[in-house]
């Protein structure tokens, strides 16, 4: 992993971080800290995400479709608490002590999840005996053997089904070939304690994000004032630090993962939280020197600093309540992370219960105008569900792929692991997010800009493209049912594209078309839709479980050929929604009534704050 993987992060962090920090010096004291802090926290949160799946599968030997639930479970509930932090913040505790206290239960819950127990075996039972598999490395690098009379041997899929043991002594107890359903598969090992400890894991880490991630975006934005024109450049600094984030956790978190142990990969994310929590907190990035915090003192503070400190019951105050709660509230959250159909039926019911107040609050609030406007606002938001449900196949089913059926170079002169491969859409944005804020700023200039709606349709037809990039890159898969790398580069180019087309543009879109009485409501609504798509994506994932011995898949064969039936579909699907949306782009534009101006609108600027 240490060779010109790390070398080409290096070069590109330099060439695209340079400008940044030299643009830093233009905008308000402060911005750097923040920026520093998200990078930490959004390098804590990819680099668990980058190994979660594999480390469910072939470290518990989780099966595929339980391992893809419980990712997509911990996902939306990742996408879905920033609802309640942010109330939290607003009303009661500001946002910098939300972002603080968030920040403890992420370091808590990473260094939680080094905690770990030896590995799960997977055994065998034929006619009564019970063997063995032996185990090395993980990611993409996992080999497995079934050991029988103290040798490994390796094993595959039989033809009609079962398992085929190759080079076994016709003297050994057991047959060459095993048909279906003349042995039984079971596992030693597996600790309930250490699985519990795994998913109270990540309930801190959902809990920390929950009250970190809404809030640390709204300091960056007081640090300007009203109609300061910094705003939107200063959030692009801010989308910036994010994707570095992302970038380097993909690259070292994974990398260390599977060189040293999931222990490395884990605990490295728990000590990049650590540092972004000293850097917040101590207001300085060089946090150990004295000094002032770098913070402005009156940004992010409680709205009423006298009401939560007030004693509720003998020396708690509400302050002291709040946290309380939150850290009672992890088991909440440790019971949920483990049912996914609960978690997707909250979401129906909440998806639900959202739009019908919008069709009360245009009902009851709203001119013709201002209903077509919000009208727009949830059209988009359906797209954006459509574009993240298959963008967001990142973290599990395209994780797999790559760990499964993508040729990976380990030569010694470049070595990427599958885990590694979640790099490229972070490293495309450092390189391709300047070159789309000219390409906007340009269209502005000359009067061509297409519009909200046709911007959000050429990201779905992008994003669908990727994986039938994936399909068409089937057809020159090797002996083994890999494919080479190019093409799962290309997906992720595309997807990228894609992404800068929609998310940026959304965020945008949603503060512009909604009134100033609902436009925290409006942006939740995004955070919603955005829980929705992981959830959907868990489902679409599922679609792509494949039979696993070991922790490693059976028939790599089979699994290409399941993954080329499913991204074949979702990518046209994805197309086809698309071209429908650009089609009535035209009619959607006109909803927005751009050229009509909204009172209510002037007193409030429209960040285009980066959701990641």
């Amino acid at each position: 992993m240490w060779d010109i993987v790390v070398a080409s992060g290096i070069v590109i962090t330099l060439i695209t971080a340079i400008p940044v920090f030299i643009q830093m010096r233009k905008h308000p004291k402060g911005i750097h800290i923040l920026f520093f802090a998200e990078m930490w926290e959004r390098f804590s949160y990819y680099g668990m995400r980058g190994i979660l799946v594999a480390y469910m599968t072939q470290h518990f030997l989780f099966n595929d479709a339980l391992a893809q639930g419980q990712y997509g479970a911990y996902t939306s509930l990742v996408y879905l608490l920033p609802l309640i932090g942010g109330f939290l913040a607003d009303k009661y505790i500001g946002t910098r002590k939300a972002v603080a206290f968030g920040a403890l239960l992420l370091v808590a819950g990473h260094f939680l999840m080094a905690v770990e127990q030896a590995p799960v075996t997977q055994t065998i039972t034929y006619q009564g005996a019970t063997y063995e598999f032996a185990s090395e490395g993980r990611q993409d690098q996992r080999q497995t053997w079934l050991v029988v009379d103290g040798q490994r041997y390796e094993y595959g899929p039989a033809e009609g089904g079962g398992i085929a043991i190759e080079n076994l002594p016709a003297e050994a107890a057991l047959p060459n070939v095993l048909p279906a359903g003349s042995y039984e598969m079971g596992e030693r090992g597996r600790n309930p304690l250490f699985v519990n400890i795994f998913y109270l894991a990540m309930s801190f880490i959902i809990m920390g994000v929950g009250f970190l991630k809404p809030n640390i975006s709204t300091v960056v934005g007081q640090l300007y004032p009203q109609g300061d024109p910094r705003r939107d450049a200063g959030f692009t600094l801010y989308y910036f630090g994010i994707n570095l984030g992302a970038f380097w956790a993909s690259v070292l978190c994974a990398g260390l993962g599977a060189t040293y142990g999931w222990w490395a990969g884990f605990g490295l994310a728990g000590i990049g939280m650590l540092f972004g929590w000293f850097v917040f907190v101590r207001g300085r990035l060089l946090f150990f020197t004295p000094g002032p915090s770098q913070l402005p003192d009156d940004v992010g503070r409680p709205p009423n600093p006298e009401l939560i400190k007030k004693p509720l019951f003998g020396p708690i105050n509400r302050e002291g309540l709040i946290y309380i709660l939150g850290i009672v509230g992890v088991a909440g959250v440790w019971w949920l992370v483990q049912r996914q159909p609960v978690v997707n039926t909250a979401l129906t019911i909440a998806s639900v219960g959202i739009v019908l107040y919008f069709i009360y609050y245009m009902i009851r609030n709203c001119s013709w105008i201002e209903s077509q406007r919000i009208i727009l606002a949830l059209i988009l938001i359906a797209a954006s569900v459509v574009f993240f449900t298959l963008f967001e196949l990142a973290g599990s089913a395209l994780n797999q792929f790559a760990e499964r059926n993508t040729q990976l170079p380990s030569d010694g002169f470049v070595t990427i692991t599958s885990g590694q491969t979640q790099s490229f859409n972070a490293g495309f944005i450092l390189l391709l997010a300047p070159v789309f804020a000219m390409l906007w700023s340009w269209m502005n200039r000359h009067k061509l800009d297409i519009g909200d709606p046709a911007k959000f349709a050429l990201g779905l037809i992008q994003v669908g493209a990727g994986f039938l990039v994936l399909v068409w890159g089937a057809q020159y898969a090797d002996e083994s049912a890999r494919v080479p790398l190019i093409f799962l580069v290309l997906l992720y180019l595309l997807h990228t594209t894609g992404e800068l087309f929609l998310s940026p543009v959304g965020l945008s879109a949603m503060t512009k078309l909604a009134p100033a009485a609902v436009v925290s409501t409006m942006m939740a609504t995004w955070f919603l839709a955005s829980s929705a798509a992981q959830a959907l994506a868990a489902m679409i994932a599922q679609e792509t479980a494949q039979e696993t011995v070991g922790g490693q898949v059976l028939d790599p064969h089979a699994a290409l050929a399941t993954y080329v039936e499913v991204f074949n579909r979702i990518g046209w699907y994805a197309i086809w929604i698309g071209v429908g949306l650009a089609v009535a782009s035209p009619l959607l534009r006109y909803l927005a009534h751009p050229k009509v101006t909204d009172a209510s609108k002037g007193a409030r600027s429209a960040p285009a704050a980066a959701q990641d």
